[in-house]
């Protein structure tokens, strides 16, 4: 299994740039057309990324610094429900935010396509928690 790592400073407060990561309205802003989150240790994480239907659970939710889940995709073969692990580290520096996004566990084939969208969607994130409404998300993920 495989990591990708990624990150980007936002012009935000943690506690601000959390709120993106844990609740609904926030997250759909910038990644994802539906959501349904429970962030408590063991509450669901569930969000459909261009027709993709991600689906994992929270394992660690230690606000503002770090919120960590469970990730996979229905009916994937490579990667199903619950198989990978992202973590969001949140660290406070002078402009705002650092955001460190890690995602382990992932089967080699996977790691270009996830690459991918990570670059795509922290650059989202960045936008929504800056205050900036992101445009239309026409994203889709590599074949």
């Amino acid at each position: 299994m495989s990591e990708h790592r990624s990150s980007i400073d936002i012009d935000a407060a943690p506690e601000t740039v959390y709120q993106f990561l844990v609740t609904e309205q926030c997250l759909t802003t910038w990644m994802g057309q539906w959501a349904s989150l429970n962030p408590v240790p063991g509450g669901r994480f569930e969000v459909n990324i261009a027709g993709h239907p991600v689906r994992g659970s929270f394992l660690e939710v230690d606000p503002p610094r770090r919120v960590t889940v469970s990730w996979g995709y229905v009916g994937h073969d490579t990667l199903p429900v619950g198989a990978s692990t992202v973590s969001f580290e949140l660290t406070p520096i002078d402009t705002g935010t650092r955001v460190e996004v890690v995602h382990t566990d992932l089967p080699e084939t996977e790691v270009a396509g996830h690459a991918d969208g990570w670059s795509h969607f922290l650059s989202r994130l960045s936008q929504a928690a800056e205050g900036h409404q992101p445009p239309p998300d026409t994203w889709e993920p590599a074949p």
